[in-house]
Order: structure tokens, then C-alpha cells, then sequence
């Protein structure tokens, strides 16, 4: 019997040796580009989880633009609007349609010029930006109506006017709302940097001296924003000039004096006796605040620098 294999055989033979070479073949090339594709998508994901989103957080220099760009040309035309209204209650003007016209234009020169500033999809900033807007808005509104007033109407019964006036009403509404969301935004900024620090509080309906005085300063002038908000008025004074006077009054032994208990009442008090001015903050700064967690902005900075 022949132990040599016929041809068919022979054939057989070699294509089930390819067949198995392929196939190992097959299993190795596969086995390492499916290694490889399982690097890169770790590595990829690796690069995600890594990388700051800005949607919702804000970086120093966010704060910063924002203060030059937005919030300081607002106040400029907020404090010519204190100015104005203060000439008119202490009856140093007598044209207060002209002064209008004067308010109108401005407020719109400065809705121009805010409204060209892109705040980078930084969620309060952007929400600060428009309340400020929307407050230009209508104080250009009723600037613009109240400067046509061509009848007989005295300094009184224009300012009265204005206070009843609904574009006024919203105008100041919209100014204490935009101001509350700039300094929680720096309070969210601010928990970024020490998990202590809570990134949202709102003024509760008491709060206790005790309480008030464990509390940080960024957190503190979140509050005092609140209070001034509350207190339904544009002042010429910033919220760190209130948290200021109020850390005073307590360190000074007036609050004991009063028998007062509460941060609300004592706001109340300041506010309504004018105890409170712009640059109280930075007066006392250096006495009350060392080693404290600000945003650099020009506003918490020594006057001298």
C-alpha cells in the first residue's frame, strides 16, 4: 500500500494549512488594533475628563473683563444718574426735561457699548449682562419720555412722577438683579479655589450676628448684594461697602448697645440713616479683612494701588 498522497489530497492538505494561518493571522491583527483602538478611546476620554469646561465656572480674568467691560460702564452711567436725581432733590437744577434728554442719550451710548461685549458663555456673567441691559433699557425709556415734558410740571411733581413711573420700576429692578448675579458669580468663582466656601447662598429671612461674623467676606458680600436688593434702591455705594459697615458696627459694640440680634435690621438702619458711603470698604480693608478671598478687582484693592 503507497503512503504517498495523491494529489487531492496534497491540495486538501495545504489549503487547510492556509485556512489555519489566516485565521491565526486574522485573531492577531485583530486582537491588536482592538488594543489599540481601546487606548486611544481611553486616552481620549482620559484627555475629556481632564480638560476644564467653562460653561457655569468663571476664571479670575472673567471677572476682571467683565468689571472693565460691563459692570464699571454701567456704573458710570448709574452714578450720573445718583447725580442727577441728587440735584434735583436739593433743587440745584430747574431744566430737568434737559437733564433727561442728557440721562437718555448716555444710557443709550452705554447699552451700545455693552452690548458689544461677549461674555464667553459664562452662565451668571451672561445673566448679569443682560439685567444691566435690560436696566439701561428702561432707564433710556423713561429718560426719553420725561424729557419731552414741554407743560408747567415743577422739579416735584416730576420726581414723583418718576418714582411711580413702571419703566423706572423696572429699570432699578433689573440694576440690583444684575449686580446680585456679578457677586455670585464671584462667590462661585471663589469655591473653586477653597471647597469651604459655598458656591450659592441667598440671604435667609434671619440671620444671626453670630452666624454672620463665622462667615467669609466673598460671602458676606453675596449677602449684603441681597440686602441691598431688597431694599428696592439704586445706591452709589457697593455691597463690600455695606459688609463693611456692618462688620463695624457690630465691632464697635453699637449693635449690643441697640440690643440688635439680626443682620437684616442692622442693614436696614445703616442704609436708612446714609451710614453707609462708597469707599467704606476700602477704608477698613486693611483693619478688617487681612488675608481674606477676593477676585483682584480694582474695587477690593487699597485705594493707593
Amino acid at each position: 500500500m503507497s503512503k504517498k498522497l495523491s494529489r487531492t489530497e496534497m491540495l486538501m492538505t495545504l489549503g487547510f494549512l492556509f485556512m489555519l494561518v489566516c485565521a491565526v493571522g486574522s485573531f492577531f491583527v485583530g486582537y491588536r488594533v482592538g488594543s489599540d483602538r481601546t487606548t486611544a478611546n481611553f486616552e481620549a476620554q482620559k484627555q475629556l475628563e481632564s480638560k476644564p469646561t467653562t460653561t457655569g465656572t468663571f476664571q479670575q480674568q472673567d471677572l476682571v473683563s467683565f468689571y472693565h467691560t460691563i459692570f464699571m460702564p454701567y456704573r458710570e452711567f448709574q452714578n450720573e444718574w445718583l447725580t442727577a436725581m441728587d440735584r434735583a432733590n436739593t433743587k440745584q437744577t430747574s431744566d430737568f426735561p434737559t437733564e433727561f434728554k442728557r440721562l437718555s442719550t448716555l444710557a443709550q451710548q452705554k447699552f451700545n457699548e455693552i452690548s458689544s461685549v461677549s461674555t464667553q458663555h459664562a452662565t451668571l456673567l451672561e445673566q448679569s449682562q443682560q439685567q444691566l441691559l435690560k436696566s439701561l433699557a428702561s432707564f433710556q425709556s423713561v429718560s426719553k419720555r420725561l424729557s419731552g415734558n414741554n407743560d408747567d410740571a415743577s422739579v416735584a411733581q416730576l420726581m414723583t412722577a418718576l418714582k411711580k413711573d413702571s419703566d423706572y420700576k423696572a429699570a432699578v429692578a433689573k440694576s440690583l438683579q444684575g449686580h446680585q448675579s456679578y457677586y455670585e458669580a464671584m462667590l462661585k468663582w471663589s469655591a473653586t479655589i477653597d471647597a469651604d466656601i459655598p458656591s450659592a447662598i441667598k440671604m435667609p429671612n434671619s440671620l444671626s450676628i453670630s452666624e454672620w461674623k463665622k462667615m467669609p467676606l466673598i460671602v458676606k458680600n453675596k449677602l449684603s448684594a441681597d440686602l441691598v436688593a431688597s431694599a428696592g434702591k439704586v445706591v452709589g455705594y457697593y455691597p463690600q461697602d455695606l459688609t463693611s459697615r456692618i462688620d463695624e458696627f457690630i465691632n464697635s459694640g453699637q449693635a449690643n448697645k441697640l440690643n440688635m440680634r439680626l443682620i437684616g435690621p442692622i442693614a436696614e438702619l445703616l442704609a436708612d440713616t446714609k451710614a453707609v458711603r462708597g469707599g467704606d470698604f476700602q477704608n477698613s480693608m486693611g483693619r478688617l479683612y487681612a488675608n481674606q478671598l477676593l477676585p483682584q478687582l480694582p474695587f477690593f484693592l487699597p485705594e493707593d494701588k
